[in-house]
């Protein structure tokens, strides 16, 4: 078939969690059929990728966002009414791709990749062939957590884009023959949120590379000497990040140094924020910046954390954690759809207080190691990439939905 996938960031190199799921169904799909990419880029370092992804798929259109440019283009959304995702997201030269892409080839099945993206499908293209929306998450509900924990024009602004976005996203969800979630919760959110359409909303889980993700490779040591490590990985301009790890600092840590001063807390990720930065003059807390491989960090790791306190789908972060053999102890919004039956129940801890008294116990030598081979267990038996995107080929009407088109 020929598939027309839009997608809001540029789906290479799959380094942060919105780009592994893009970059598996892209991979996935490629291997089927005719992919026609049209999609961002967001980061000058991502623009080197294009060769990659164009090997890939049989049209592409790379489209360069500022996001400083972007975010004003966005509050354009505050004198139409909009959601400011959609301006923010908006590019005449990517609608005008669309349209001539649809005018002049035959496409046979169309996936849009966040709710942003929906809006360069024209009403008439989904009337009459399979036209999926993967949302992964319910934004809008992260919009509106936003507000809850922000004070004075942020609580509005982001009410207001959570209440905007909330609209739009069942309005899109309308349209479209099929809505994709990446957990049961988020699902279930959704269809209370969008009760109309709940019988077309579907999940599609992620996977882990568990070959890639393995203990048992071999990992050079990137911790200096001292004392054991906690270790939280993630990219590190997302919002919901930088509270975790700031709150993390804040009123767990401290809880953990007051018995065993030498535990270390390491943050890796791309690009952190000055506020995460200036975490770094706290004793005991080292903050990397971009690291090539975050596997050694986590291999040579005493334990993973996982604070977050709003989070929304599937924490990659702490799947790939999991499949390096590591326990991790995380708040109970960190491991949403991830399942967790007993022993491993026991890393889950809600307050702060709660994740100190866990961390200590578990920081002794060998004392998470059959916590962190569970983990691994759990990871390789439930998030298979393979069985997950099987259910795209259905409600494309791939092969399992009458044969693949020349």
């Amino acid at each position: 078939m020929n598939i027309l996938y839009l997608v809001h960031r540029i789906p290479y190199p799959p380094n942060k969690g919105d780009k592994i799921r893009s970059w598996h169904i892209l991979r996935h799909l490629s291997q089927r059929h005719r992919v026609y990419l049209g999609t961002f880029i967001d980061s000058a370092a991502d623009w080197q990728h294009r060769e990659i992804l164009a090997g890939h798929c049989a049209g592409c259109c790379f489209v360069g966002l500022s996001p400083r440019l972007a975010r004003l283009r966005s509050l354009r959304g505050l004198l139409t009414g909009q959601a400011l995702t959609f301006p923010y997201y908006h590019s005449r030269r990517l609608a005008r791709w669309v349209r001539q892409l649809l005018a002049r080839q035959r496409i046979d099945a169309i996936l849009v990749f966040s709710s942003s993206m929906a809006q360069y499908v024209p009403p008439a293209a989904v009337a009459d062939r399979p036209a999926v929306v993967d949302f992964v998450d319910v934004d809008s509900e992260k919009w509106l957590a936003y507000g809850e924990r922000h004070p004075g024009p942020l609580r509005w602004l982001y009410r207001r884009e959570g209440m905007r976005l909330r609209r739009a996203e069942q309005a899109i969800a309308a349209r479209f023959r099929s809505s994709l979630f990446v957990t049961a919760e988020e699902a279930a959110l959704f269809r209370r949120l969008a009760p109309a359409v709940a019988d077309r909303v579907q999940v599609l889980t992620n996977g882990v590379d568990t070959d890639y993700f393995s203990p048992q490779g071999h990992y050079e040591n990137p911790y200096p000497p001292g004392g054991p490590v906690l270790v939280f990985t993630g990219a590190m301009d997302y919002w919901a990040n930088v509270d975790a790890v700031t709150g993390f600092v804040r009123d767990c840590l401290p809880l953990v140094r007051r018995r065993q001063p030498d535990v270390r807390f390491w943050i890796v990720g791309a690009r952190p924020l000055p506020e995460v930065q200036r975490l770094a003059a706290t004793p005991g807390v080292q903050v990397t910046g971009t690291v090539p491989d975050v596997r050694p960090y986590l291999a040579h790791a005493r334990l993973a954390v996982a604070p977050l306190q709003i989070a929304r789908g599937l924490q990659n972060k702490v799947l790939e954690a999991m499949a390096m053999g590591r326990a991790v102890v995380a708040t109970p919004a960190a491991m949403e759809g991830i399942p967790c039956p007993a022993p491993l129940d026991t890393l889950v801890r809600p307050t702060p207080a709660a994740m100190a008294e866990r961390i200590l116990e578990l920081l002794p030598a060998g004392r998470a190691e059959a916590l962190g081979r569970l983990a691994r267990d759990q990871v390789v038996a439930r998030f298979d990439w393979a069985a997950s995107l099987g259910l795209l080929d259905r409600l494309l009407g791939g092969s399992e939905a009458g044969g693949v088109g020349g």
